[in-house]
């Protein structure tokens, strides 16, 4: 009989294609065999290629569906991605940590769709600087992380958000070294250059590589070892078929 897994939670938007959001955080975490246990924060009309519509999830609607499993199950890692606003955003990191008191925060912030839709077309940067020293990671890629410290330089704005909370820059977008993501810590940085298999780009990927993360933490790796776990499941899933669609395996 196999042991009992440890039981990790999700955040996130439901994208009916499976590709992204709540759906692919649940592929993530069963492919490393933790136990997902997932919210809904929105519900969103969406192909692989074509964002439509969100319709939010109120906060006490999304606080709802939480408290009960909090209260009855051990989680001690969890991920959040897209919300409604940062100050939702910031509620609700406050109430999962009385809920949860221990609990490692690991925030995917989401502010545009792979196919173009912004979520939110202005950053509130006193919020975001209330939020960031409650979060254990943030996985920004390069534009996020400029926007969030309200700098050009996505290396300067991860070390800058680094003051605060761990940062995993991620490289997909980065001009001068594609691919590659940079681990931001108080013990310095680390750099974690893209795989040898070719890949394509995908619906998500933001998505399944912070709930990698999550996982791994959750069985125990350390945070740089976590970050390198999940960036090469992350390529399989980018390498796994040429479409926007990927296939989850370890």
């Amino acid at each position: 009989m196999e042991q009992q897994r440890p039981v990790v939670m999700s955040f996130a938007g439901l994208d009916p294609s499976g590709g992204a959001g709540l759906l692919a955080d649940i592929k993530t975490f069963e492919q490393h065999r933790v136990y997902g246990l997932g919210v809904c924060t929105a519900l969103t009309i969406q192909t692989a290629s074509d964002f439509i519509s969100v319709d939010w999830l109120s906060l006490p609607r999304i606080l709802a569906q939480a408290q009960p499993l909090l209260a009855t199950e051990t989680v001690r890692y969890c991920k959040i991605g897209i919300m409604a606003d940062v100050q939702s955003l910031l509620e609700l990191v406050r109430t999962i940590k009385c809920l949860s008191p221990g609990i490692r925060i690991i925030l995917d912030p989401v502010l545009k769709a792979s196919a173009g839709h912004a979520f939110h077309n202005s950053i509130p940067r006193q919020a975001w600087q209330e939020l960031l020293p409650e979060l254990y990671l943030i996985t920004p890629n390069y534009q996020e992380a400029t926007l969030l410290a309200g700098t050009d330089d996505g290396d300067v704005a991860a070390e800058q958000l680094s003051a605060h909370c761990a940062v995993l820059l991620k490289g997909g977008h980065h001009q001068a070294r594609p691919g590659e993501d940079t681990l931001y810590t108080a013990n310095g940085t680390q750099r974690f250059p893209p795989g040898q298999k070719q890949v394509y780009p995908k619906h998500g990927s933001g998505c399944v590589l912070s709930a990698a993360i999550t996982a791994n933490l959750a069985l125990n790796r350390s945070l740089p070892d976590a970050c390198a776990n999940a960036k090469a499941y992350t390529e399989n899933l980018l390498a796994s078929h040429h479409s926007l669609t990927g296939y989850h395996h370890i």
